[in-house]
């Protein structure tokens, strides 16, 4: 379905997209879209829109190890809104074979800061230079990591397509098939919605103006957060309940 609705976007390369807009500190917007309303979506995007392509290849698998307190201090600042919240997770490009340590932040005025750095180990531990990079990324936020003991959590895997809009300098990025995995093996999915996630500096991107036009608004959603709480119904998840309901399948 996606890769003929983006026949008409012009390739990018990697190199190209990250000279154009790496953006690791950025203002996210996320939206909810039904899957079947996608090819509209993408069909009335700009004419200058690109397309990542890596090889012969538009679509790329991604695997995502979160990491968490034995208390669940991500999830928690996540599901009670606090200014002071983090992510921590190891990003496996799973096309390529590259492997990221990043660290995500609340950075000012409701930017995200996003750091990394490359990652050779089994995922089971952050490693001791990842561990490194966490603790100085969570220092330099304000957070205190002293003490913290960080551990696997949940995995989330998907299908990316990622898409640049050169009018605002943004990015667009539309993830399918999405599963989330708990490390004893329960396992929930999303198989009727996508996540349409915008990424820019500061200001709505095209992209944006033009999903609001098609009745999508930004919605609470965290691929780690929300889908902890749907395969641990007893963790705190009001706000996340009606993404909950309509759109995860277990």
């Amino acid at each position: 379905m996606i890769a003929t609705a983006i026949r008409r976007f012009r390739p990018i390369s990697l190199d190209e997209l990250v000279g154009e807009a790496e953006l690791l500190t950025r203002l996210d917007r996320k939206y909810l879209l039904p899957a079947t309303e996608l090819p509209m979506l993408l069909d009335r995007m700009p004419h200058d829109v690109r397309v990542l392509q890596i090889g012969a290849e538009q679509s790329f698998g991604y695997r995502s190890i979160y990491f968490d307190t034995p208390a669940l201090d991500s999830y928690l600042a996540a599901a009670h809104g606090r200014r002071r919240r983090f992510k921590i997770r190891i990003r496996s490009y799973l096309d390529t074979g590259a492997h990221f340590v990043e660290v995500k932040t609340r950075a000012a005025r409701g930017m995200t800061a996003k750091e990394r750095i490359p990652y050779a180990g089994d995922g089971r531990t952050l490693g001791p230079e990842g561990r490194a990079h966490a603790d100085s990324v969570l220092t330099e936020a304000g957070l205190a990591p002293a003490g913290y003991e960080f551990r696997p959590v949940m995995a989330t895997f998907y299908r990316r397509t990622t898409l640049f809009v050169p009018s605002t300098g943004s990015r667009v990025t539309v993830d399918t098939d999405l599963t989330w995995q708990l490390p004893d093996g329960r396992v929930a999915r999303m198989p009727d919605s996508v996540i349409v996630e915008t990424k820019s500096a500061r200001a709505a991107s095209d992209v944006d103006r033009l999903l609001w036009s098609l009745h999508h608004r930004p919605c609470s959603i965290s691929k780690y957060a929300t889908g902890l709480a749907a395969l641990r119904p007893e963790l705190p998840a009001n706000k996340w309940h009606p993404v909950l309901r309509r759109h995860f399948s277990f």
